[in-house]
């Protein structure tokens, strides 16, 4: 253990600054994805089973739901840019522009070079919950996955049915490239209905029993055309543990939603960062 210097104190006490001010990042326009929105119709449902995954696709200005249907349970969404693998889902960017947990107004963005919003939350029927006394919060973009790798290192077992391993069988299926080959593309989540935050005394990752409910759902606009993968996480409410063969497991729904015609005329696709790419070179 280390010895305290003299200004401690006056160390800790420094204000903190953020990071990326979001005050010139462009904002969505809410009021016309909730006019698209009003005259929008399901047009397909897609069922995540319980400790499985299930994939979908979504065109650029249509909408997608995530429902839990008949219990309490948790997801890991993956997307894609649906036409290129290789643009992807950017969890630590969008924590970085939007905080450790997103909801209704904040975006999903793409990794670099793209760094385009991929899809904006619309709504949130858990956006009440806000921050516990734990430092708790909904949705967020803090936790990888489970994944069989971590299991094995703590454990020494064979699990297949942690979320990686979900992600990685269907996104082979959908794509058609073998289980090699799609891994790779699996990448860190959001963790939909997941409720976490960090401990104020060791600032380890926490997980707490989710509050989601039937009926709750959180719902996207998709600015891009995307692939997507769910899994229904192996822990459940995640009250207990993050993968189990015991936790009272339940699917996900996702209603794919297109807005009636005309509904989104003024609207246009995110265009890819407009960085040079130039490196200074």
């Amino acid at each position: 253990m280390c010895n305290a210097p003299a200004d401690a104190e006056a160390r800790r006490a420094i204000k903190p600054v953020i990071c990326y001010p979001t005050d010139t990042l462009p904002q969505p326009n809410m009021a016309i994805y909730e006019a698209a929105r009003n005259g929008a119709e399901v047009i397909e449902t897609v069922l995540a089973p319980a400790r499985d995954a299930a994939s979908f696709t979504v065109t650029a200005g249509h909408f997608f739901r995530i429902t839990s249907v008949t219990g309490p349970q948790v997801g890991d969404l993956n997307l894609w840019n649906a036409h290129d693998l290789s643009e992807r889902f950017f969890s630590g960017k969008t924590r970085a522009l939007h905080g450790a947990h997103v909801t209704t107004g904040d975006r999903l963005w793409s990794n670099l070079p793209h760094l385009r919003p991929m899809a904006t939350v619309t709504h949130d029927t858990l956006g009440w919950y806000g921050i516990d006394e734990y430092g708790g919060s909904v949705h967020d973009v803090i936790g990888t996955r489970c994944d069989p790798y971590t299991h094995n290192l703590l454990s020494g077992g064979q699990y297949h049915h942690c979320c990686h391993s979900n992600l990685t069988r269907a996104l082979s299926d959908r794509s058609g490239l073998s289980l090699a080959e799609a891994e790779p593309h699996v990448h860190d989540v959001l963790n939909v209905f997941m409720c976490t935050g960090f401990t104020r005394d060791t600032g380890q990752y926490f997980m707490k029993a989710s509050p989601v409910r039937p009926g709750d759902y959180i719902e996207f606009f998709a600015e891009i055309d995307l692939l997507g993968v769910l899994s229904a996480c192996p822990g459940g409410d995640c009250s207990s543990e993050h993968s189990s063969d015991t936790a009272a497991c339940y699917p996900l729904q996702i209603d794919i939603l297109r807005p009636a015609q005309g509904a989104l005329d003024t609207w246009q696709q995110p265009a890819a960062n407009g960085y040079d790419r130039s490196h200074g070179r």
